[in-house]
């Protein structure tokens, strides 16, 4: 069974991928060739890497985890993609010392920007490894959504902190060293010379619903992913989603 159609991951993955099955296959169109060359910073352990390969694409990911790349490999070995997946040891900051520039149809950034020094930076560069017109993939945590979490359990000192809170952080046990809120992001994407296509929220209930709820109750795990589809295109939800997801263009 395919990374994305597996319940508890599809859950966590469905909106971003289709949003980014269907940017790659505009690009497929676009540029005639049916094989692109998509760039994954930060990409790990391949749980879109493997999938993007499966259509057919060449993947490169770049992630400073010499264990998740090495996983990597192992999973693209498993998938049958192992000669269109290649792990590279670096990061968004030092991007060019192992890619090329203007290198690549499609990047993906996806949980890098909570943990970079300079965000702006790091989406210039991603942006940098496009080609003209290239689509960029940016997914980051919501401020919004930790706010939520924090104040339906209970932690409601710790969910004003994070309100108010430069970085979004809750407090010093925060994990999340940065969270954004959909204007943020789309104000860094569209000052790295990409025009913003679509933004969405996403996990906006997965992460709130019980999880004996949606494996138990028959049904519920596909009216979910239904009603996580719907909700993720309307601003009134980017407020409160986990994580937001921009889709951009570079301009040409």
């Amino acid at each position: 069974m395919s990374d994305q159609l597996r319940p508890r991951a599809s859950l966590r993955t469905a909106v971003v991928w289709e949003v980014l099955k269907d940017a790659l296959d505009h690009r497929v169109k676009a540029t005639g060739r049916d094989a692109l060359d998509v760039l994954d910073t930060g990409g790990g352990t391949g749980n879109f890497a493997v999938p993007v390969a499966r259509l057919g694409h060449r993947v490169t990911v770049v992630d400073p985890s010499p264990n998740a790349l090495f996983a990597l490999e192992r999973r693209a070995a498993e998938a049958g993609v192992a000669d269109r997946v290649r792990g590279v040891q670096g990061d968004i900051h030092g991007l060019f010392e192992v890619v090329e520039r203007e290198g690549y149809d499609a990047v993906l950034c996806h949980g890098v920007l909570e943990y970079v020094d300079d965000p702006a930076e790091g989406v210039r560069n991603a942006v940098a490894a496009l080609r003209p017109s290239g689509a960029l993939s940016l997914l980051a945590a919501g401020l919004g959504g930790a706010v939520l979490a924090r104040a339906l359990a209970g932690h409601f000192t710790e969910a004003r902190q994070a309100l108010g809170d430069p970085a979004g952080r809750w407090g010093e046990g925060d994990p999340v060293p940065r969270r954004y809120t959909a204007d943020q992001l789309t104000e860094l994407v569209s000052g790295a010379d990409v025009e913003v296509g679509a933004v969405h929220g996403v996990r906006v209930f997965a992460d709130l619903v019980p999880g004996v709820l949606v494996d138990t109750e028959p049904g519920a795990m596909e009216a979910l992913l239904k009603l996580e589809s719907a909700a993720a295109e309307l601003p009134a939800f980017h407020s409160v989603a986990t994580q937001l997801h921009v889709l951009g263009t570079k301009r040409g």
